[in-house]
This record gives structure tokens, C-alpha cells and sequence, in this order.
């Protein structure tokens, strides 16, 4: 009897063991989430190299127009610099891990940025502000953003 209790014993914990070790594996649950997050990333820093690139063409293109301008004698204008300091508040919104799923629209009058739309948060709307303050020619921003509380269900 003792010799069948003890094979019951060593039994019961190989099972016990084997289970324990298949906890340890990965699913398929978490191996897809890993991908997605793998690519989700992949995906955001793509992204903000692309908003870099257009920022950096957006600068080269109005220093251009700037130089064309300057050589035939006309000068660029505040409509010119209205367009560079809303393509760049766009550029720096956009880079913003954040900000750039929002619905924020931009628009510059004689260095006044005015942002309209609406954020999830009071904290969004105030980095967009922030990064917009600090794009150069910009004297004021006028702040029209609408915080959307998030209801959890």
C-alpha cells in the first residue's frame, strides 16, 4: 500500500510539473500582442521620421521662396511667414506622441497661431499650446481646444 501511495505521490507531481512548465510559454495570445506592439511601434517612429522630412522640406521650400522673393525684389510677406509658422506648429503637433492622433487644426494671422478642434484631455490641450508658443514667430496663441472627457464603460 505504501509503494502505491508513493507512485500516486510522484504521479501527481510530474503532472503538477509539466503544468507548471507549460505556464511558462508564451501563447499565441501574447506572441500576437508582442507583434502588434512591435509593429505599432515601428509604425510611430516611421511616422515621426516622415513629419521630420516634411518639416525639414517645408523649411527648404520657404527659404526658397524667400530667396526668389528677395531677388526680385518683393518681400516675402506675412502671408508667407503665416504658412511657415502654421506648416511648423503642424510639424511639431504631429511629432508629439500624444498630440499627433488628435484633431487639431492650425491657423496663423500676423503670428497670432490659433489651434481649434477638439483633445482628450485638458493636459493635450496645453502641450499643444506649448508647442506651438514655441515655434518661432509666433506672438500669441489663441487656444480654442475643446477637452473630451473619456467615459470607461
Amino acid at each position: 500500500m505504501n509503494a502505491l501511495h508513493s507512485f500516486k505521490l510522484v504521479g501527481i507531481s510530474m503532472l503538477l510539473v509539466a503544468g507548471l512548465s507549460a505556464c511558462d510559454k508564451p501563447g499565441p495570445a501574447e506572441t500576437a500582442g508582442k507583434k502588434i506592439d512591435q509593429t505599432a511601434e515601428a509604425a510611430g517612429q516611421k511616422i515621426e521620421q516622415t513629419a521630420e522630412a516634411a518639416g525639414r522640406k517645408i523649411d527648404a521650400a520657404t527659404d526658397r521662396a524667400g530667396e526668389k522673393l528677395g531677388q526680385q525684389g518683393i518681400k516675402a510677406g506675412v502671408a508667407i511667414e503665416d504658412a511657415e509658422i502654421t506648416a511648423k506648429v503642424k510639424a511639431a503637433i504631429f511629432a508629439e506622441p500624444g498630440l499627433r492622433t488628435l484633431q487639431i487644426s492650425v491657423d496663423t494671422v500676423k503670428g497670432v497661431v490659433t489651434l481649434t478642434g477638439s483633445v482628450d484631455s485638458l493636459m493635450s490641450s496645453d502641450r499643444a499650446k506649448a508647442l506651438a508658443g514655441a515655434v518661432a514667430g509666433v506672438s500669441h496663441v489663441d487656444n480654442r481646444l475643446v477637452a473630451k472627457s473619456i467615459k470607461s464603460r
